[in-house]
């Protein structure tokens, strides 16, 4: 059973934004602008991603 992935790429800064979104992205392996991580499909990182998805761009759902 393989699972799909997500990539999602941080187009925004998490500077003056909640602290825990910031910790959201950087726990998504988002630590610069522009950079683009794959992740696993999970319940988790979807949740993840919606915490932060006035940050980032999501591609392959």
């Amino acid at each position: 059973m393989s699972q799909s992935t997500i990539k999602v790429t941080a187009r925004k800064s998490g500077i003056g934004f909640n602290k825990k979104q910031k910790q959201t992205l950087i726990g998504l392996g988002l630590k610069k602008l522009n950079r683009t991580v794959e992740l696993k499909n999970t319940p988790a990182v979807r949740g993840m991603i919606r915490k932060v998805q006035h940050l980032v761009v999501i591609e392959g759902e």
